[in-house]
Formats: structure tokens, C-alpha cells, sequence
């Protein structure tokens, strides 16, 4: 299952880079997220609650950067764990100029379901995944607009 979409952003990209490959930082945009102690550049955790009616309690969620090149891709592995659930996904960027900022053309694919998401159906976890990938692009254009 996949997913893909694009985003617009106030930033060049060469400003924006450098934010979207520091997975401390992506771990700080998580939506209700609790980022983890010792978080670095190429790998940060975090802790959430998402809010699935097939889905309770929380989720570490593990950001990894599996490379790319500056300032135009990015590739990343999303591991999440949970009670009775897991999920591996992974997440391609590709970051274009666009008037003063910058276009990110994205690609995310579920390549695992682990556990109770095995038996959900496919319609709720694309929907959910909807969901989840849109609030995290939102908390990055968030936390961009913040700084």
C-alpha cells in the first residue's frame, strides 16, 4: 500500500533540507507527540497516541534518515510499535524550487503490518495513514513557520 502527495513550503530548498533530513527535528513535529531522549540527526524517537477507534494506547514511533542527497531527496524508515502492533514504512522526498520556496513531492509505502493491524481492513489503514501523513506535514509546516 502507498501513499504520495506534495507539499509547498515558505522555504528554499536549501533552507529546507537540512530541517526535513534531521530526524530530531521531524520527531518534534509529531501531532500530541512525546519525543524520546536522545535524539539525533539520522535517528529520533517519539511516543504518540493516535486516536484510531481499531487502534488504543500509544505508539513509539522510531524516524530513521536512510540517506539522500542535498538539497534535493530524502529517504527515511518510520517504525512504529505498539501494544499487540507494528508498522514499518518507508518515505521518500523529492525537493524542488518553487517561486521563493520550495515544492516536496512525497512517496510513502507500508512495506510491514505487524500484529492486530494485520486484521484491519485496508480501507481504514489507508484512511488512517491519510490522516496520520497529513497532521505530520502539518506539524512540520508548524514548526518551520515557528522558528
Amino acid at each position: 500500500m502507498h501513499f504520495e502527495g506534495e507539499r509547498i513550503f515558505p522555504l528554499p530548498p536549501a533552507q529546507l533540507w537540512p530541517k526535513l533530513r534531521d530526524a530530531a527535528f521531524l520527531a518534534t513535529c509529531m501531532p500530541d507527540g512525546l519525543p524520546h531522549d536522545g535524539a539525533t540527526r539520522d535517528r529520533a524517537g517519539c511516543t504518540v497516541r493516535p486516536g484510531f477507534t481499531f487502534m488504543r494506547g500509544s505508539l513509539d514511533v522510531t524516524i530513521e534518515v536512510l540517506g539522500g542527497d542535498e538539497p534535493t531527496t530524502l529517504r527515511y524508515s518510520q517504525l512504529s510499535k505498539g501494544i499487540g502492533s507494528s508498522s514499518q514504512v518507508e518515505t521518500s522526498l523529492t525537493l524542488t524550487a518553487h517561486d521563493t520556496g520550495s515544492k516536496v513531492v512525497w512517496r510513502s509505502e507500508i512495506k510491514n503490518l505487524g500484529g492486530l493491524l494485520k486484521m484491519v481492513p485496508a480501507g481504514l489503514i489507508r484512511g488512517a495513514a491519510q490522516r496520520v501523513i497529513e497532521d505530520g506535514w502539518s506539524g512540520v509546516a508548524e514548526k518551520l513557520a515557528a522558528r
